[in-house]
């Protein structure tokens, strides 16, 4: 670059990662704030929302949900060292459990320093649900949602204007035939295929099979009953790859062995893939976006050969590890909560995405990344080591140390863990009792 030429917003917010991220977490929490504030462009209101100094509007609160009586405080955290498809990125991360943020920085760093993170894009669509339960005529009805389908498409339309005008908007109408479970007769299915560009979509394609209804039965002659989208979006699928190349082959292999325990044993593919959630759900939570319905459609996805399996493989290839990860995945960056939600939208601010796609495959990173922390753990140290000397934290304010007595709690209890290997609740107890001890009789 020139001297006489100037970084564009997406370079400069890349530039300005490469020097700040650094330390991060040895910083005061106020610096941390200003930190972000500075590389993200918060203003003065923006960052006294994150900080907590602004208090979440409860009047925002009354209209998202009923019965509201409060709000509930979840940690804000931002994850470092991130870089995915060449961009640095500060990740939000918005979760309760000790060391997912920890994990996900450090490991972060190791690939930033050593490998790569690529992303893509496999589909657009998302999907709405038209049934027809038993269907008494099946060749009829399909023959006639064939030749009608033109004009079902432009009704369909008609209701997402607005995502048409954005180049988005229901593509097809494909028929699905199922044999019923309770083995009375077969039961037809219309999955209407819908981009919803920016946002999630569940409310515009909810709306758009309730529109089709009428039209449906009066050409087929057939009555319709649920009309609904789907959450296993597997037209919106997204996959990320980390490739770290030349890793010692003890730990790559060690990394394969856990990958091979996951896809032969549904038990651990269960905890297998509950670690890539704890990434994926943490970046939802944060950007305001359903992580219900993102879990419900991978746990789908992940049964879909009849047998739960990981989303995610590890293989060593001439001494390179490659992980891989493939899974449906929906996401909003407009609509719904990351609208009226002020953090939703700082959360978005500081990740510097510009579509629900680029959402997305940050999401898929992040939770690949977290998915080799884990593993990682497992394959040398084992899991409880590192997260336990960062759960001591908690242990510390359970068994009620004040602020200013947790630091000296923090280090009797890795004291303990090093002697006992394990801490709990009545370690942190007993060494909160010794050190007030020690301040009465000193």
């Amino acid at each position: 670059m020139s001297s006489n030429e100037r970084p564009s917003e997406s370079e400069g917010h890349e530039l300005r990662l490469g020097g700040q991220a650094s330390s991060f977490h040895r910083l005061s929490r106020d610096e941390r704030v200003e930190r972000v504030a500075l590389l993200s462009n918060l203003t003065d209101k923006e960052r006294d929302l994150l900080a907590g100094r602004t208090p979440f509007p409860i009047e925002v609160a009354e209209h998202l949900i009923e019965n509201v009586v409060g709000t509930f405080a979840m940690p804000f955290g931002i994850a470092t060292h991130f870089n995915i498809d060449g961009i640095s990125r500060l990740i939000p991360m918005v979760v309760e459990e000790t060391s997912i943020v920890a994990a996900a920085s450090a490991t972060a760093k190791w690939i930033a320093r050593e490998g790569s993170i690529k992303t893509e894009v496999l589909g657009r669509n998302i999907i709405g649900q038209i049934q027809i339960p038993l269907v008494q005529n099946l060749e009829y009805a399909l023959k006639a949602i064939s030749e009608n389908k033109p004009a079902l498409l432009k009704v369909a339309n008609s209701i997402v204007l607005g995502l048409v005008r954005r180049g988005g908007g229901v593509t097809d109408i494909v028929p699905r035939i199922l044999d019923r479970a309770d083995l009375k007769g077969k039961m037809l299915v219309l999955h209407v295929e819908c981009d919803p560009c920016d946002s999630m979509g569940a409310n515009s394609i909810n709306q758009v099979c309730e529109a089709l209804k009428p039209f449906i039965e009066r050409l087929t002659d057939e009555r319709v009953g649920l009309c609904i989208l789907s959450n296993l979006v597997d037209g919106r699928k997204v996959r990320a790859e980390i490739t770290i190349p030349n890793i010692d082959p003890v730990l790559g292999h060690g990394i394969e062995e856990a990958s091979q325990f996951a896809l032969t044993d549904p038990y651990r593919a269960t905890t297998h893939n509950k670690g890539i959630l704890n990434g994926i759900d943490a970046v939802l939570l944060a950007t305001g976006n359903d992580w219900r319905a993102v879990e419900a459609g991978m746990h789908a996805y992940a049964s879909l050969s009849g047998k739960y399996s990981p989303l995610s493989t590890w293989t060593m290839k001439a001494g390179h590890l490659l992980g891989v990860f493939e899974a449906p995945l929906a996401v909003g960056t407009v609509g719904g909560v990351t609208r009226v939600h002020p953090l939703a939208q700082i959360a978005l601010k500081i990740l510097n995405v510009q579509s629900s796609l680029e959402l997305a495959r940050v999401c898929a990173a992040v939770g690949l990344v977290q998915n080799l922390g884990a593993l990682r753990a497992l394959s040398t140290v084992g899991i409880v080591k590192g997260h336990m000397q960062l759960h001591a934290a908690n242990l510390a304010i359970a068994a009620g140390a004040e602020a200013h007595e947790i630091e000296q709690v923090k280090a009797a209890l890795k004291q303990i863990l090093q002697s006992e290997r394990h801490i709990t609740h009545s370690h942190a107890e007993q060494a909160l009792a010794e050190i007030r001890a020690k301040c009465v009789s000193g």
